[in-house]
């Protein structure tokens, strides 16, 4: 871990960032008791669905919209959802002490079977509408249930509304921030490494399916607001983050059943609950105010204010469904001061971070819809996380050229986004434009297959994505340097990007000479 200096007014460089470490500001040691308290609701709704799940003969659970049989829309408390989560309060101090669960009591894995039941289960939210809708549900069932479709107090639907427009508004930029600053800078964290390794799921084989899915993900949290609230019969969104709750859990639970049998697999007391809260704030963290205030300004773009508080409002509100604890979100002032305190405390590249790093470079190189070069994509994930984390995650030096096309991008990014934001009527065309292309073309990359969120990359014994960094799923390619293939590769707009700045750069040097040898010939 790089060693710091963290005295209130002091300057602090980490990873090519530099902010001022002031009393708000959260030490590792402060955060550390975070990686002992996890969604312990979701985990024990987990067991209750296996003991409760229909069987194949019996009728499919409806997968109609519970609004119907919703609990009342509004609640007098802001808390998280989070059962086993420190309370939020306006000056929060993680501590096993604010926990409803102990630290020291991870989810249960008495008879664990070597496969989790659910890892074969297609739609784990359909299974928790059948146990809510049963004559007398079991009140842990109950409890999650009025949970999730009651609206906290903070929630503003115009706001989130506004915020799932923010993402489409800065399409590009978005995409580029999350892939290769959220998502490959996050490989950054050695303690989130250790858990994706064991899942397998970020592979070479599998790693762009992975991606596919949680790019899914996202689109159906931004697709439209009825999408993400629990009252309307067409809530993708809501019912999508519900899924991906039970599947943290599931993964969890089977993490810690592995490491009971065998302590050398993974240590609790070391890495903490797999997924727990300290792992899902940070989560939420790299989809909201990494690309805030490092995504999108290393890229040019820089949010108005109003951007900013409705883009947070959108995250803090999934937050909230995903059981992750709600308060680093409450304002931009904490959630930035919660980002730089990650920056200092979580990132720290392992072997295994260069390992996934790696792979999911190789995973998308040459592939559609872009067919970006191997070269070219070094180039993004340098230029997105600096050269310091770069380094540290052994993503090698691309050719200077590749390095220009990325700063063409960029270009391009801001002139376009610029237009678009000073047109607000082709602003709103576009971002419509924007919502059903980016929701085509993902489904077209995934076979027109929708994400269910199962629990599909089970954890076993040999399952830490390692000696995997050089193959090709089924494609028998390796390491492909930097080439163009196929006629939409984006490296050819981003060059003619350049030819044409360029162009228009020594035109108007040629004019400006011109007129400066007139003035004073």
């Amino acid at each position: 871990m790089p060693s710091y200096v963290l005295e209130n007014g002091k300057p602090v460089h980490a990873w090519d960032y530099d902010f001022t470490w002031s009393p708000a500001h959260k030490t590792a040691e402060e955060l550390r008791p975070l990686i002992y308290t996890y969604d312990k609701l979701a985990d024990d709704c987990l067991d209750i669905l296996e003991a409760t799940k229909p069987s194949p003969s019996s009728s499919s659970p409806s997968s109609s919209s519970p609004s119907s049989s919703s609990p009342s829309s509004s609640s007098p408390s802001s808390s998280s959802p989070s059962s086993s989560s420190p309370s939020p309060s306006p000056s929060p101090s993680p501590s096993p002490s604010t926990s409803s669960s102990a630290p020291s009591s991870p989810p249960s894995t008495t008879g664990e079977k070597e496969k989790c039941p659910l890892a074969t289960s297609p739609d784990t939210f359909s299974l928790l509408q059948h146990a809510a809708s049963l004559p007398n549900p079991h009140p842990t069932i109950t409890q999650l249930w009025s949970q999730i479709h009651t609206i906290p107090p903070w929630v503003s639907w115009p706001a989130i509304a506004r915020g799932q427009k923010v993402f489409y508004r800065y399409a590009g930029p978005s995409i580029i921030a999350l892939t290769f600053q959220s998502l490959l800078g996050g490989l950054g964290s050695p303690r989130v490494v250790e858990t994706l390794s064991r899942t397998g799921g970020f592979s070479v084989q599998v790693n762009r399916r992975r991606l596919l899915e949680t790019f899914q993900m996202v689109l159906s949290v931004t697709s439209s607001l009825s999408s993400l609230r629990p009252d309307t019969p067409d809530n993708e969104g809501f019912q999508s983050t519900i899924r991906v709750r039970f599947l943290h859990a599931s993964v969890r639970r089977r993490i810690l059943a592995l490491s009971a049998k065998r302590a050398e697999y993974y240590s609790v007391g070391e890495k903490g609950i797999p997924i727990n809260d300290l792992d899902c704030m940070a989560t939420i963290t790299a989809f909201s105010s990494n690309l805030i205030w490092l995504g999108y300004p290393r890229q040019g773009i820089f949010l108005s204010q109003q951007e900013i508080d409705d883009y947070l409002a959108l995250w803090r509100y999934v937050a909230y469904l995903l059981g992750t604890p709600t308060y680093p979100f409450e304002t931009p002032s904490t959630a930035r001061v919660w980002l730089e305190s990650f920056i200092v405390s979580e990132i720290n590249p392992s072997p295994t971070s260069k390992r996934l790093a790696e792979n999911m470079i190789l995973a998308l190189a040459n592939t559609p819809p872009t067919y970006p070069s191997v070269d070219f994509l070094r180039a993004e994930a340098r230029w997105l996380n600096g050269d310091e984390l770069s380094d540290a995650l052994g993503i090698p030096v691309p050719r200077w050229y590749y390095r220009w096309l990325v700063a063409a991008q960029c270009l391009y990014f801001i002139v376009l986004c610029g237009i678009k934001r000073r047109i607000p009527k082709l602003d709103e065309c576009l971002i419509g434009r924007m919502r059903r292309v980016l929701r085509e073309k993902t489904l077209e990359q995934t076979g027109g297959e929708k994400a269910g969120f199962a629990f599909r990359y089970v954890p076993s014994w040999s399952q830490l994505s390692e000696g995997d960094e050089h193959k090709r799923d089924g494609k028998g390619k390796g390491k492909e340097e930097g080439r163009w293939i196929g006629p939409r590769s984006i490296e050819q707009r981003n060059l003619l990007v350049l030819l044409v700045t360029m162009g228009l750069g020594s035109l108007v040097a040629w004019v400006g000479g011109r007129s400066v040898v007139s003035l004073f010939g």
